[in-house]
């Protein structure tokens, strides 16, 4: 029997495709029928495999969310928060087109789920009380999702006329672009271990 001319698909290839489209294309452009032109197929032959688009881009952030490390926490809740932020947000940095969707929560997303159900148990067996452990994780998900969505050093223009004699204090403003990613992730790794150093177990 001849192979067919098209691969056959299938759920993993569709999600695979559609992370690389949003990378390549961005988030706002994304549509089951540029997916499907992407994989040289037809739009209805990917709703054999996946109803909606939301559901399309629910695989994608799990995809996404698979990177994310959260072993840390037999090293102590410590280390597992600082290993979690860390990759979280190298797992963003990887993929900046996605991180809107991740900043709107687990809802129905496995990847997500899991990676939440693996914090708090880490957070609660190290002797972080439920509640607060809930709380600590809201903070550190802030802590990424800002990083990840909201740059804060190529904000700034690099043309040094928009700040001399106009904004004093903001005279080496226009070298900020050019180490953006240096002074963000320093920006990132002084947020992430204070409000870590900053924790204390208690009531």
């Amino acid at each position: 029997m001849a192979r067919p001319a098209t691969p056959l698909l299938s759920r993993q290839r569709i999600r695979d495709a559609a992370l690389a489209l949003i990378d390549t294309d961005g988030l706002e452009r994304f549509s089951m029928r540029r997916l499907a032109g992407s994989l040289g197929v037809s739009a209805p032959s990917l709703y054999s495999h996946y109803a909606t688009r939301e559901q399309v881009l629910d695989d994608v952030v799990d995809l996404v969310i698979a990177d994310v490390d959260t072993s840390g926490f037999d090293q102590g809740w410590e280390e597992g928060l600082l290993r979690w932020a860390r990759s979280y947000r190298a797992a963003l940095a990887a993929h900046p087109a996605v991180a809107p969707l991740v900043a709107s929560g687990a809802q129905h997303r496995e990847q997500f789920l899991a990676m939440a159900d693996r914090v708090h148990a880490g957070l609660v067996s190290t002797g972080w009380r439920p509640r607060r452990a809930t709380e600590i994780s809201g903070a550190v998900k802030f802590v990424v999702i800002g990083a990840a969505v909201t740059p804060f050093a190529a904000g700034f223009s690099d043309d040094p006329a928009l700040y001399d004699g106009r904004f004093p204090h903001l005279d080496q403003a226009h070298r900020l672009r050019a180490e953006a990613a240096r002074i963000d992730h320093d920006a990132f790794e002084l947020c992430i271990t204070s409000l870590v150093q900053g924790l204390r177990p208690g009531p």
